[in-house]
């Protein structure tokens, strides 16, 4: 039987080891109703594990609204709640420039490659120890 939802056309998840790679598939992010599709999907992946390692790859976004702001706080809320690590990565320069002002950069752990992501998790970093 194949999932229907909406929102799986919108992403795009992957297992790399024990960390979960998800990817956006849009290159805007910008419609209200689309923003709350890919929030519930990401909300669901979160609540079916417990201590998730989920890594935001956001390779193919070119924009996004700032109401994704607000979903990504509460997605490391939940997250953490569900005593998890949330981490991004492929941020391309001009959307990081608004994690920047926001200062939402020091809240978000953001890689610029998603294997610095993933090796993230352990502790490891490709230029040493975190």
């Amino acid at each position: 039987m194949q999932d229907k939802q909406p929102a799986r056309a919108r992403l795009l998840v992957e297992q790399n080891g024990d960390v979960t790679v998800v990817y956006f598939q849009d290159t805007g992010i910008l419609d209200e109703r689309n923003i709350n599709l890919i929030a519930e999907e990401l909300f669901g992946i979160v609540e079916t594990k417990n201590k998730i390692k989920l890594l935001l790859n956001f390779e193919k976004v070119e924009y996004l609204s700032s109401a994704v702001l607000g979903k990504l706080v509460a997605l490391q809320k939940k997250v953490k709640e569900f005593k998890g690590d949330l981490h991004l990565c492929c941020i391309r320069e001009s959307i990081l420039k608004v994690f920047q002002v926001t200062k939402l950069d020091k809240l978000f752990k953001i890689y610029d490659n998603q294997q610095r992501g993933v090796k993230a998790f352990s502790g490891i970093s490709l230029f040493g120890k975190k």
